[in-house]
């Protein structure tokens, strides 16, 4: 799936993505816009952090063979994350 989406491209893979990118292939409906506030919150993610957590619910869904991202792969991505220190 992602030889698909980036051909013509520089990127191979989704932990290439810029911004731009990330805006355009990690589309996400509302519960997971709250399900990622959430963990910003509580994991204490950087914009970068949450750029990232988006580029794996991305890989995930990919694996899944979804089109879309929904809530359980960002779940999963999430889980993957370690608690920052504070």
């Amino acid at each position: 799936m992602q030889r698909e989406r980036f051909k013509g491209s520089a990127i191979y893979c989704n932990a290439q993505m810029g911004a731009r990118e990330v805006r355009e292939h990690c589309r996400h409906d509302d519960g997971c816009a709250r399900l990622l506030e959430g963990a910003m919150r509580a994991l204490g993610l950087s914009a970068r952090g949450y750029a990232r957590v988006l580029k794996v619910a991305r890989t995930i869904a990919d694996l899944g063979g979804e089109t879309k991202i929904g809530l359980a792969h960002v779940a999963e991505a999430i889980q993957y994350r370690e608690r920052s220190c504070s």
